[in-house]
């Protein structure tokens, strides 16, 4: 392998810097550039600037470089026999420098002298549970969540949007564990789960609630104070209404999270009276003496047409 003075070639002491170097380059590019200078041996010495630029700018080609210590332009020699360890890398260790270009020696030396950059990691993702209440669900709320993370135990606040419903999950982005080398951190999942109400059943966006109603405003119809999320309101209970019939309070549900709500439902049932007064029983056996109200054989009807080929 031929030596080359790099820095003889950009016309440098060895103990010049950076800007030394780069100035010098700079000048010696533009005078042997082929698209500038006549000199036939202009491309050739053009490359031969380059060359020793390329390995003089870069630190670790540069030390490389000065490890050989001085020697004559184009003299021959061998490199020390640690270069051969780290370049042969567990190869036949014959000729490993044979036909190998100096400039390549140095840049191969360099690569593998230059640790290899780690490669991003996301951060763990973790997953949490959240009770709320149908109220918190309906208008929203910031709850303290206690998350596992490596490093211990961490006390999150999170805020939970309006809307939210039974089973539904969650994505914390980026609060999970954090992530290595420039990976992005990971996120925590919450599955919210809803708290048995006293009064509401949840079903998605929408509400249910039973309704008890006695036998003359099921028959006659009534204004009933009825409960909501916001406070009690009047439900008009229409005349005739039978037991299970469901009655509809239009946009009185949960929140959905896009500015509107679900619906609020009144499931009604009939009860009567446990124990009657002596003028209740004789008002009920009048009706029963003047009704011709049979709701078995109504019931009967119904049944037969469901079933019209039994």
């Amino acid at each position: 392998m031929k030596y080359k003075d790099y820095y003889a070639e950009l016309g440098v002491p060895r103990d010049a810097d950076e800007a030394a170097i780069k100035k010098a380059y700079r000048k010696l590019a533009r005078k042997h550039h082929p698209d500038v200078s006549k000199d036939p041996q202009a491309e050739a010495r053009f490359k031969e600037v380059a060359e020793a630029y390329g390995t003089l700018k870069d630190a670790e080609k540069r030390a490389a470089y000065d490890r050989l210590g001085t020697r004559r332009r184009g003299e021959e020699f061998s490199p020390p026999p640690q270069w051969q360890q780290q370049y042969a890398a567990g190869s036949e260790p014959f000729e490993p420098f044979e036909g190998v270009d100096l400039a390549d020696l140095l840049d191969a030396m360099a690569r593998r002298q230059r640790p290899r950059a780690a490669r991003p990691t996301q951060g763990r993702d973790y997953e949490a549970g959240a009770q709320l209440t149908l109220e918190q669900a309906h208008h929203g709320t910031t709850i303290s969540l206690d998350v596992g993370h490596e490093d211990g135990t961490r006390t999150l606040a999170v805020t939970v949007p309006a809307g939210v419903t039974e089973g539904q999950r969650l994505r914390l982005r980026g609060r999970g564990g954090a992530g290595a080398h420039g990976g992005r951190d990971g996120d925590i999942y919450l599955h919210i789960t809803l708290m048995p109400h006293p009064q509401f059943r949840a079903d998605g966006h929408d509400l249910y609630f039973d309704l008890a109603l006695a036998p003359w405003e099921a028959a006659l119809g009534a204004d009933i104070e009825v409960p909501t999320l916001e406070g009690p309101v009047l439900l008009t209970v229409p005349a005739g209404t039978r037991s299970g019939r469901k009655l509809r309070l239009r946009g009185r549900g949960v929140a959905n999270g896009k500015g509107g709500r679900g619906d609020l439902y009144a499931v009604t049932h009939i009860d009567v009276p446990a124990s009657l007064s002596p003028r209740e029983r004789e008002l009920f056996e009048e009706l029963a003496r003047e009704s011709q109200f049979n709701p078995r054989a109504l019931a009967g009807k119904e049944a037969a047409h469901a079933n019209p080929n039994p």
